[in-house]
């Protein structure tokens, strides 16, 4: 029986800033039926009550509590592992301020940094990659925020956090030690945490194989590929990752919930 849905957001539940026809019904048709809902998304420059705004736009309401976006999950990571390390951020304004905000000490200079977070960070040049060689050592701990190497926009896709992350790990010669966001299972538990309810007994409902997918797969939730964002039949039949499902977009979900209960 399924009493709890994880919601991907880009792609999934909207897409350019507009609602997929349908979503802010299928999210209302969830509650009726007693599935806790999580909304859950690898964009790291936004806050849960952004989203809140953002979605309540849309006519979804969602408490802030009820959203797990990447941000969320790099500044809770920072806070249990490295919670008064020097960090440097190459990212974008609104996760500096969000990890500023939670007491996160961060630095300017990278040569104090003992602790490095890569992200989405669209004025990335010549000189972040002089500041990562200066700062990421072999004792350095080297974070990033997801691995979405693409995100969509309004005028097609553009580089995402991986982009950035890869260009990075290239340029110093060593992987991060640890990338969150979906699929990391840092943010399964975190999701599964905040719902209260088992893998087992959750959908995981989103546009990309190797994130939202990918994340429940290895959980062993119940899967739902839907094709209104970045993915589309011939990925599937490509990916290692096999959906229990696939559907034209997340207004179908009710042939889900009634087959599995």
């Amino acid at each position: 029986m399924i009493r709890g849905a994880i919601l991907d957001l880009d792609g999934t539940v909207y897409r350019s800033g507009a609602a997929i026809p349908g979503a802010p019904e299928a999210v209302e048709r969830l509650r009726e039926r007693g599935v806790r809902v999580l909304f859950c998304s690898n964009n790291p420059t936004e806050t849960p009550g952004g989203y809140a705004d953002r979605l309540a736009g849309m006519g979804i309401e969602a408490a802030p509590e009820t959203i797990l976006p990447a941000s969320t999950v790099i500044r809770d990571y920072l806070r249990d592992h490295h919670p008064d390390a020097a960090t440097y951020l190459i990212g974008a304004d609104p996760l500096r301020e969000y990890l500023d905000a939670a007491g996160q000490r961060l630095v300017g200079d990278p040569d104090r940094a003992s602790v490095f977070v890569v992200s989405w960070d669209e004025t990335f040049d010549y000189e972040e990659m002089c500041a990562a060689l200066r700062g990421i050592d072999d004792d350095t701990a080297f974070l990033g925020t997801d691995p979405d190497r693409t995100v969509p926009t309004d005028d097609g896709v553009m580089p995402g956090s991986g982009a950035v992350i890869g260009a990075v790990a290239r340029t110093v010669g060593r992987e991060p030690d640890r990338v969150l966001g979906k699929p990391a299972d840092e943010t399964a538990r975190v999701a599964f945490d905040r719902l209260g309810v088992g893998p087992e007994e959750c959908l995981v409902v989103g546009d990309r194989l190797d994130t939202d997918l990918a994340m429940g797969a290895r959980h062993g939730a119940t899967t739902v590929l839907v094709r209104t964002g970045v993915t589309g039949d011939d990925d599937v039949a490509d990916s290692e990752v096999d959906p229990d499902y696939v559907l034209d977009s997340i207004a179908d979900l009710d042939r889900v919930l009634d087959t599995e209960g």
